[in-house]
């Protein structure tokens, strides 16, 4: 009951962002990539990939779907504005061992497949496989948080925590 209570006089807004692949959860900090560890595109995790597919964590527009299909990028009817990253430097792979599965502009709904990727393949090339999930617009929000750091997480599993 004081639940309901609080969530009828309190003005903050939470929203839950699943996680969009398997994977073993870290912090930014932890990215080898300035861009991403000094939160410089926004707030989020980044994700060690179990598999090599990313799926959509949230009902969304696919805002930008990048040609190499290394990124993804997705609003939601919310205004979240996603950013999903496979991989350090990857866009120099020029899409090689990349398999986009939408296109810019496509609705998509949680759990549908946004792209595959080569595990082996990219880090055979010698390049780090890790998924930073940033969340763009930070300023559009109070708080941007998990509470996975560390432990492992599945696809569609909750992530990240956004208050207004």
């Amino acid at each position: 009951m004081f639940s309901r209570l609080k969530r009828m006089f309190n003005n903050e807004s939470s929203m839950q962002i699943t996680s969009p692949l398997s994977g073993k959860v870290c912090p930014l900090s932890d990215v080898n990539d300035p861009t991403f560890s000094q939160e410089i595109l926004g707030k989020g995790c980044a994700i060690q990939p179990a598999e090599g597919k990313i799926v959509a964590p949230v009902d969304a527009i696919v805002s930008m779907m990048f040609d190499t299909g290394h990124a993804v990028s997705l609003e939601t009817s919310d205004g979240i504005e996603l950013l999903i990253h496979v991989g350090l430097d990857t866009v120099m792979l020029k899409g090689q061992h990349f398999t986009p599965h939408c296109a810019t502009g496509d609705k998509v709904k949680a759990g549908d497949t946004l792209l595959t990727f080569d595990t082996a393949a990219i880090q055979a090339a010698g390049y780090d496989t890790i998924v930073p999930v940033i969340v763009c617009n930070v300023d559009d929000f109070k708080e941007i948080s998990t509470d996975m750091i560390g432990s492992t997480v599945h696809a569609l599993e909750p992530l990240l925590t956004l208050k207004k």
